[in-house]
């Protein structure tokens, strides 16, 4: 049996050692886009912008805050790997990773669930919108979604950490996860099983069946508004937060089943799979935002503007 010091080999993408090289073309590019587009254009615009200081921009500044950390924590190793083949990491490295990994993702799932309380607020109750929501509301919530987020996954750090691990420690993928590491050890793992389970069950798809409630209600209460107008306003402010909902669960539920049904399918297509859910949403949110959400497109045009005048001016 392995020390605690274990220390692992991360493949990558395996069977596509070769393709490395490229393969890390649309990393890079997918972090630069995340780190830009969260850091720049929706962190900095926000902040800065007296005018977005409103609940459903402060929750947008949550989430980009959060793609920040999943992007950061997943794919410097996996650029590490392809350029450097880097894929050595300890097994307080992996446990980081697994943290910082699940921790966003369920940290995320609560953000849009709250995105999705404000818009039913918004369009139902318009009239109480500012005191239902008010700022200490909001620092409220944002303690809430992390607090819940470091208390549900901390066990799962703790329930790989005492494992005896004495099989391969190779892991054919770009970054540490849960189950993916509690396989290589020679112990029971049940309790890794039913608890990652339970996780999953009472954070992310509890969330998701409150914003299909949530939207439902919303619908109903946009339809039965009385022009045609009203009823596109109402529909186009919940456009960019269906949109980001559609990024965060559909990559997570066509992975699921791929890895369910796809007996067939190459190992490969499954890591990919599993890294466009970690890519996709942190580089395509701030475009779903900054071209759907007028103020935000306008700040960001001024912003650019006024840089672009100083340059000159120069």
């Amino acid at each position: 049996v392995l020390g605690g010091n274990n220390v692992f080999y991360l493949l990558g993408i395996p069977g596509r050692e070769d393709l490395h090289m490229w393969i890390s073309i649309p990393f890079l590019l997918s972090y630069v886009f995340a780190l830009l587009g969260n850091g720049l254009l929706l962190v900095f615009v926000i902040i800065t912008e007296r005018s977005l200081h409103e609940p459903r921009y402060l929750f947008l500044c949550m989430l980009a805050v959060a793609d920040l950390i999943l992007s950061t924590t997943t794919v410097p190793k996996a650029l590490a790997i392809f350029w450097f083949q880097a894929g050595e990491i300890s097994l307080d490295g992996c446990l980081t990773q697994i943290f910082f990994i699940h921790a966003t993702f369920i940290a995320e799932s609560g953000i849009l669930l709250a995105m999705a309380f404000d818009r039913y607020v918004a369009i139902c109750d318009p009239l109480r919108y500012t005191a239902v929501l008010s700022y200490a509301v909001i620092l409220r919530v944002g303690l809430a979604v992390v607090l819940r987020s470091f208390s549900v996954i901390l066990p799962d750090v703790f329930l790989v950490k005492r494992l005896p691990f004495c099989h391969s420690n190779v892991l054919p993928h770009t970054y540490c996860e849960h189950m993916a590491v509690a396989k290589f050890a020679c112990a029971d793992i049940r309790v890794n099983v039913w608890y990652g389970l339970s996780v999953l069950l009472s954070t992310v798809v509890l969330d998701a069946l409150l914003i299909l409630v949530s939207y439902t209600l919303i619908l109903n209460a946009v339809f039965h508004l009385p022009s045609r107008g009203a009823r596109q306003k109402a529909l186009s402010t919940c456009g960019s937060h269906l949109g980001v909902i559609s990024m965060f669960y559909l990559p997570g539920i066509f992975t699921i089943i791929t890895q369910r049904f796809g007996h067939h399918v190459p190992l490969h297509t499954h890591i990919l799979l599993a890294n466009i859910c970690m890519l996709a949403p942190p580089m395509l949110n701030p475009i779903i935002y900054g071209v759907k959400t007028k103020q935000i497109r306008e700040r960001v045009v001024s912003t650019f503007h006024s840089g672009t005048m100083l340059s000159l001016c120069d």
